[in-house]
């Protein structure tokens, strides 16, 4: 009876598991197929194949401006994720080992600050960016988006700073080194999981944002790659090609980022949530 019991949960377990897998892949492969299609009436017909080949994305890459718009990404994506990165975990590190007036407000000021949508954001940081002369620009973008990363990202390396112990900054100090020299030589190598989750995270905000991109780059030559390829639908047409052609590369960075920390992501989220 054990044993009959053993295999069919074991058969259930792994039928849910196959499922959730098909259903998490079937986007990403039907909007690969779409991609592949090469004759516009068949992408109005999503039961038939037609002629298959890559002439979407020659004409995506000949034809428009996604490698400008490319470029832009990850100029503001990169820029993002090591300004936010450092800036958060030089926050973190410092909620996590010193004591200074408003330490715990701060933490709880940044949580607060992650709660408000972009949209709430656009128009003072509007104000703030065409003050500074940083409109349409790389910087200003950036710093916009520090404002959606350094929240999260401080927040969740305190929790991951908490676990290391304090006995190695006291080892830093008795070797010579300065508040910033252990932070750098000897805390930061010991936090890559952590900083490796911070920084998939922040990469991937980043390189998807829409809302800020959207007001805040004016020119068609600082498209970023939401914005730009929002272009290729209009209230009379949709170049369904264009558009599935452009988000499988679109996906292409974000794998690539992924699978260059995903060894250190469930260390780095699971650590992260023991203390606060």
């Amino acid at each position: 009876m054990s044993a009959n019991r053993g295999k069919l949960s074991s058969t259930a377990l792994h039928t849910t598991l196959v499922a959730a897998c098909v259903i998490a892949v079937f986007p990403v492969a039907w909007v690969a197929l779409t991609s592949l299609k090469t004759e516009r009436d068949t992408w109005a017909r999503p039961d038939e194949l037609g002629t298959i080949g890559l002439g979407n994305y020659g004409q995506v890459l000949a034809d428009t401006q996604f490698t400008t718009w490319f470029l832009n990404s990850l100029i503001v994506a990169t820029g993002t994720t090591v300004f936010g990165v450092l800036i958060a975990a030089t926050a973190g590190y410092a909620a996590s080992r010193m004591r200074f007036p408003g330490h715990r407000p701060l933490m709880w000021t940044f949580l607060v600050t992650q709660m408000f949508p972009a949209a709430v954001l656009i128009v003072p940081l509007y104000n703030v960016l065409s003050g500074l002369g940083l409109l349409n620009s790389y910087g200003g973008l950036i710093l916009a988006g520090s404002t959606i990363a350094v929240p999260y990202c401080a927040w969740m390396l305190k929790g991951y700073f908490d676990t290391i112990p304090v006995s190695i900054d006291e080892a830093g100090r008795i070797d010579g080194l300065s508040p910033f020299g252990t932070f750098w030589r000897l805390i930061v190598p010991l936090a890559k999981p952590g900083i490796s989750v911070t920084i998939f995270y922040s990469f991937i905000t980043a390189w998807g944002e829409v809302a800020f991109a959207g007001v805040f780059m004016q020119s068609e030559d600082r498209y970023t790659l939401p914005v730009g390829m929002a272009t290729f639908v209009s209230d009379f047409k949709a170049e369904w090609g264009l558009l599935t052609a452009g988000s499988v590369l679109v996906m292409l960075p974000a794998a690539a980022v992924f699978f260059l920390v995903q060894r250190h992501l469930v260390a780095g989220l699971t650590a992260g949530g023991v203390k606060s």
